[in-house]
């Protein structure tokens, strides 16, 4: 999702002090499964007797998106997806983790001749440290072992900038790291990473890939991949420099038109844009009452304007499940899928695929949604990989930073004020309010930069309610400096406007506020109404238009990014330690064994709903 900013100095002080623990590894690639080739159909060929040729083959689409490197399973309750009975009565069901993703793809490709498996991009980037640490080598490894055919990019493969990217394609090692296991050289991602909306400034070419053929007996499927047009918005100008972003839904007609003047009819668009369906159960029909009813966000209206000659859409970025059909432009359903993120649900779609037509028989296709449950047996090779990347990062990653009492949720937050946004605006306020330090009075964190929560059982041997580096770079893990600059109160006002108003209007993305800072926030309104302006005080005062105020916040939302220009006008400004920095050091000074950190109130942002 949002806050993107690449790993910057801080990161790069963790990462040498891991490379001096070993010197990167070659990642394991797998040899293509070497499933019977045998086709499977329920049509009826042309002639009599045995061993006629079936008209149609049935393709299975694995598919999973926002993956963000979330190799062992995510912990609390981001690491939950509910599911609805027919009672009415909602079930949390622990999900995902790789070593659980592997059997569950593994096993649903069993008796499927013909299976191909596709993402739709953020596959890395916000990864916790087990991948983070080591630049998402060890998650491009083990895509590689799940055998994945193809991915979009997303947003996040973009945090490192395009240099990078093309080292987690092509193989490398990393240029200020090096190599992480002696010996052993990376050899990037054995799948094509697809960005056909994404160009170079200088020659208008595309970065990579813009689609590729997948073929078996005869089978020919393309694939085009885009991410969302907004990706500058929403990561660091570093990480997309030289780059332009177009359009979705012109370039996957543009490209569709391509691959069917080479005789591909069957096209599948692999998108990283999603939406929100009404219900966050990953069981919901967001077909009902009609087709697509159930789902708004940017996905509708980009699939109501992608031609029909593509014949499904995987989608992402949202982080949201649901399996929909929305009409074409022609005005017949196409199926529209998303599988939540950190690999906690896979996506089953059938295409029927007609021999003698080439294309998919649309009215046959049929999609689901499956759960990464827990209770079914590891890939063993996946618990090796995991077991070999936690030996190198367990001297940085097992360090006690300080202690906490109960859960404090962040991700796993639906409320727009989350007791962890509280904790790491407080933090940044803290570090950042000495003179020396910039003076801040008041700190704002984007609430999307919260990768995880902080959860109290133990996730190792460190014992329960202890929060080490790895649990603490989980959360923050994209080591944004911080910045401290002026604004004046108007203009303080405004960047609390567009959290719910302008980009932000449809889907409100709301900042984490320090303490001292309260107003209401009335979402029986519309756009900017929504913050009662009146309401709005930093220490119980009236926030004074004209006057000036220090303000901290990390450098992503400095430049403007998740939609808040106001941020991007500030002045004087100060570059102060980073983000994961400041948080570790509260954690430091306000916790111990013996009086570990509560959960705040969340009594900052009062809501009207």
């Amino acid at each position: 999702m949002s806050a993107t900013p690449q790993k910057k100095r801080a990161s790069r002080r963790v990462l040498a002090a891991a490379a001096g623990l070993a010197t990167v590894g070659a990642l394991v690639a797998a040899m293509p499964a070497g499933a019977q080739d045998r086709g499977q159909g329920h049509g009826h060929g042309h002639g009599h007797g045995h061993g006629h040729k079936p008209r149609t083959v049935d393709v299975q689409l694995l598919s999973f998106n926002d993956l963000h490197g979330n190799l062992e399973p995510p912990a609390g309750s981001a690491g939950n997806v509910t599911k609805t009975h027919p009672d009415g009565t909602v079930e949390a069901i622990p999900a995902g983790g790789v070593e659980y993703l592997a059997t569950s793809l593994r096993t649903a490709r069993k008796g499927n001749p013909y299976s191909v498996t596709a993402a739709a991009g953020d596959m890395v980037g916000a990864s916790p440290l087990l991948s983070g640490l080591f630049h998402d080598e060890p998650t491009i490894e083990a895509l590689n072992k799940l055998k994945l055919d193809v991915s979009a990019v997303g947003n996040h493969e973009f945090d490192e900038g395009a240099k990078e990217l093309a080292r987690l394609q092509n193989g490398g090692c990393h240029p200020v790291e090096g190599c992480y296991e002696k010996g052993k050289k990376f050899k990037g991602a054995d799948f094509p990473y697809l960005a056909a909306n994404v160009t170079e400034e200088k020659t208008g070419k595309p970065l990579l890939k813009p689609y590729t053929i997948w073929k078996k007996n005869g089978v020919k499927i393309g694939f085009i991949g885009v991410t969302l047009e907004g990706t500058p918005d929403i990561v660091t100008a570093e990480g997309v420099k030289g780059l332009k972003f177009h359009d979705e839904i012109k370039t996957i007609n543009k490209y569709a038109k391509e691959l069917d003047r080479k005789g591909v009819k069957s096209i599948v668009a692999l998108i990283h844009e999603g939406g929100a369906p009404a219900s966050t159960s990953y069981n919901y029909d967001c077909d009902s009452p009609g087709a697509g009813d159930g789902i708004s966000g940017p996905i509708v209206d980009i699939a109501k304007g992608i031609t029909p000659k593509v014949d499904a859409l995987v989608t992402g970025h949202t982080h949201q499940a649901y399996v929909c059909t929305v009409p074409d432009p022609a005005g017949k359903p196409r199926m529209v899928t998303s599988a939540s993120s950190f690999g906690k649900l896979y996506t089953d779609t059938t295409l029927t695929y007609d021999l003698r037509t080439k294309d998919i028989v649309r009215t046959s296709v049929k999609s689901a949604n499956h759960v990464v449950s827990r209770d079914q047996p590891k890939a063993t090779d996946m618990t090796r990989l995991i077991e070999r990347w936690n030996r190198l990062a367990a001297p940085i990653a097992n360090a006690p930073q300080g202690y906490i009492s109960a859960d404090i949720n962040g991700r796993g937050s639906t409320a727009p004020e989350k007791p962890l946004g509280n904790v790491i605006a407080d933090a940044q306020l803290e570090g950042l309010a000495p003179a020396d330090k910039g003076g801040a009075q008041v700190a704002f964190m984007n609430s999307g930069g919260i990768r995880a929560d902080l959860v109290y059982k133990a996730s190792g041997s460190e014992g329960d309610g202890v929060v080490t580096y790895g649990e603490a770079f989980t959360v923050q893990p994209f080591t944004n400096m911080m910045n401290v600059v002026d604004l004046t109160g108007a203009q303080l006002v405004s960047a609390l406007q567009q959290q719910v108003s302008g980009p932000n209007e449809a889907a409100p993305k709301i900042l984490q506020v320090s303490k001292g800072l309260t107003y209401t926030l009335d979402l029986t309104k519309t756009g900017a109404a929504r913050v009662v302006t009146d309401t709005i005080k930093l220490n119980g005062e009236a926030i004074d238009p004209a006057r000036t105020y220090r303000v901290a916040m990390n450098e992503f939302l400095a430049g403007g990014g998740d939609g808040f220009p106001a941020f991007a006008q500030g002045t004087n400004k100060l570059v102060g330690a980073s983000d994961l920095d400041l948080f570790n050091a509260y954690l430091a000074a306000h916790s111990s064994a013996t009086s570990p950190l509560a959960p705040p109130a969340t009594d900052r942002i009062t809501v009207i709903q």
